[in-house]
């Protein structure tokens, strides 16, 4: 963690997530990327290098927090839409405009959130899970590249196909979804301002 890091410790409220840069084509493919202390790993796989570093933050947490007067929280990831494979190799999830109604439909559970769930079950610390992977995972609808311009050519329209990005949702959208669980998740726990 940062230098920065120390102005936390007597916060009310810590919002923590991870998740979206955790796959292997964002992370050279696990190749001389991680590194532990002074040691470069030459190769680690993605959900081992996730692992390691949740624990570290959980090991930060338990050590610097004060969990009766600061609420920790972590919120998960939303994931991506792209069927047909990844963005970077014809996966696509243009031109969606219906959510996905049958959960059979959904996509399977990240790994890295069930890491998550078991380093979090291990912690000292209380913290608040707030989950978005499945609520995110219902509304392939709601990324904004659709809605972003009008397309007049073929050209256009296949330019656009390679413009996606699940990371962006349209406001208002999703994320106020997560603001309203995460105000509600607040106000429930009545910890620091909060209490009164």
């Amino acid at each position: 963690m940062d230098k920065a890091t120390s102005m936390y410790s007597d916060a009310d409220i810590v919002i923590f997530n991870t998740g979206h840069w955790w796959t292997h084509e964002k992370t050279s493919k696990g190749e001389d990327y991680y590194q532990e202390g002074n040691h470069v790993h030459a190769r680690l796989k993605v959900l081992e290098a996730y692992k390691r570093a949740i624990s570290t933050w959980a090991r930060w947490v338990d050590k610097n927090f004060d969990g009766s007067r600061t609420q920790i929280i972590f919120r998960g990831y939303s994931v991506t839409h792209f069927r047909g494979g990844p963005w970077n190799s014809g996966g696509q999830c243009h031109k969606e405009t219906e959510p996905i109604f049958m959960k059979a439909y959904l996509a399977k559970y990240p790994s890295k959130m069930k890491v998550l769930h078991h380093v979090l079950h291990n912690m000292t610390s209380p913290v608040i899970y707030m989950n978005i992977s499945r609520l995110t995972d219902y509304r392939k609808d709601g990324h904004p590249l659709i809605y972003r311009k009008q397309y007049k050519t073929v050209e256009e329209q296949m330019a656009g196909v390679h413009a996606q990005d699940c990371s962006y949702w349209c406001l208002p959208g999703v994320p106020d979804t997560w603001n309203e669980l995460l105000y509600a998740s607040l106000l429930k726990t009545r910890k620091g301002s909060w209490k009164n």
